[in-house]
């Protein structure tokens, strides 16, 4: 069994509630019919690119994971906030199509897959080896010409640059072309081309990821331009502003079947004092997009956000394991086994170092998350990770239970607890801070009334202290041996 947990049949402001909470960063999002589907970029994780399915574009389903094989994407060999960078979902004469990058692999960083079913299997990958740059772009003209449209970097030029290629066969067609260098920000990336009413859209984010971050736009008669930039750019930001979403952009835009238009876009929700921090990564946010004067204009969303789409419990009966699990070392598939009572981990090594472990994304300010394990003779740690050198967890080698804090180059043993008898709740939660960060960690033992080991500054596990691009994951990996995992249940806090 593999459930959603039931919805308390409250919701939340659409204009600073994402709509996929936790790190699901650089979305971008297609309509066949009725139907939204949505990619977002994974970085070390494995298996890479979340798929998610709407009828609504605010209450969403994974449907699955693009890149699940090897040859789609070789785990355990990217460092953290590498490997798999922004993709592009889109819909062409029957067929979804996916391109991203995956700047650590030797075959080109482009990648090309194509699909009859989001859900999967994808194809495997058509590589772009003479394109350089991340963020592609997927769009075809009049004609049915393929252009990639991408963030380049060659010579001594950052900006937007584009080619025609043959996506069947990974032929580069035409010598690449610079097409806009933006409005003179840092960081010209991100871009997607549309086309409305006899006009091209290139809509890019500019700024760079963090608080200057930004939408820009400009639109030219030809897909290949000359681009000219909208007046009142940039189009979307909360820079210099009290908003609680901040680092705002990366913007994708749809149309729905009744001729409005709405936008994704990733942003952050510090919190804490300055200069605030954020640990959930990067998440997926939604907007509002009208035209005046065949311009496009950003206003926040009306809609409401079910809550507790996050929640879960797992008993890893299901016949296949959940999308949602994910390993930033080798695949699952490489270390997990299946039993009646639940899953068993085990332990491999990765080229990186990284753990190879059965971990999941972490949503919502405050939550909790119960292991319920049997731990055999293996050693093994339950942890809440931003990356390899950012984690707090609970250790269990023999016969004990230590709580760890690894902050950068310190790794630190703080409690130890007999461990109790088989099977044992291990539980990390995420409380109300007081320390002035976003949140509090605390490490426990037990059932509902968990006793705690530790209580944690949350400041040292966000992206302001650790830097890179990814977010919070909590799960399990094994240093030696197995430990078998009967159920996992997260839940967040909600007021």
């Amino acid at each position: 069994m593999s459930s959603i947990l039931p919805e308390d049949g409250r919701s939340a402001d659409a204009a600073t509630t994402p709509i996929l909470s936790g790190m699901y960063p650089d979305p971008s999002v297609c309509r066949v019919g009725e139907d939204y589907f949505l990619a977002n970029s994974s970085f070390e994780y494995s298996p890479g690119v979340p798929i998610w399915h709407s009828r609504d574009l605010v209450s969403w389903r994974q449907i699955g994971n693009a890149l699940t094989t090897e040859e789609q994407f070789p785990a355990g060999r990217s460092p953290s906030s590498r490997g798999v960078y922004a993709p592009t979902l889109r819909h062409h004469e029957g067929r979804f199509w996916l391109i991203t990058t995956n700047i650590d692999d030797a075959r080109g960083g482009h990648q090309i897959y194509h699909a009859t079913d989001p859900a999967g299997p994808w194809s495997a990958p058509v590589c772009l080896t003479e394109l350089d740059g991340i963020d592609p772009d997927l769009a075809w003209d009049e004609e049915g010409t393929c252009l990639v449209t991408y963030c380049s970097w060659s010579e001594t030029e950052i900006g937007i640059r584009q080619a025609a290629v043959d996506p069947e066969r990974g032929v580069v067609l035409e010598q690449p072309r610079w097409i806009w260098h933006g409005t003179g920000l840092a960081h010209s990336e991100g871009p997607h081309l549309y086309l409305r009413d006899g006009w091209w859209y290139l809509v890019i984010a500019e700024g760079g990821t963090d608080r200057g971050h930004v939408v820009s736009v400009a639109r030219s008669r030809s897909p290949r331009g000359p681009f000219a930039a909208a007046a009142h750019n940039p189009v979307l930001t909360h820079r210099s502003t009290a908003h609680p979403v901040q680092n705002v952009g990366h913007a994708d835009l749809v149309e729905r079947p009744d001729g409005t238009w709405a936008a994704v876009y990733l942003g952050t929700r510090p919190r804490g004092r300055s200069p605030r921090f954020h640990v959930n990564g990067r998440e997926t946010f939604l907007a509002e997009v009208s035209w005046v004067e065949d311009w496009p204009h950003f206003t926040p969303a009306s809609g409401r956000v079910p809550t507790g789409q996050r929640d879960f419990e797992d008993d890893f009966s299901a016949p296949q394991l959940h999308v949602r699990w994910v390993s930033p070392g080798e695949r699952p598939d490489r270390f997990l086994r299946s039993e009646p009572e639940g899953v068993v981990v085990g332990h491999a090594p990765s080229e990186t170092g990284e753990p190879s472990g059965l971990f999941t994304r972490v949503g919502g300010d405050h939550w909790e998350a119960d292991f319920l394990v049997d731990p055999g003779e293996g050693v093994f740690t339950i942890a809440l990770r931003l990356d390899g050198a950012h984690w707090y967890g609970l250790r269990v080698a023999d016969g004990e239970v230590t709580a760890v804090a690894r902050i950068g180059q310190i790794q630190t043993v703080l409690d130890s607890r007999p461990l109790p008898d088989s099977p044992v709740t291990l539980r990390i939660r995420s409380t109300e801070a007081t320390w002035n960060g976003p949140d509090d960690i605390e490490l426990g033992i037990g059932g509902t009334d968990a006793d705690a080991l530790v209580r944690l500054d949350g400041r040292y596990l966000s992206t302001e202290v650790a830097g890179g691009f990814t977010g919070r994951l909590v799960g399990v990996w094994s240093e030696s041996g197995e430990v078998l995992v009967r159920r996992v249940r997260f839940t967040e806090q909600r007021a």
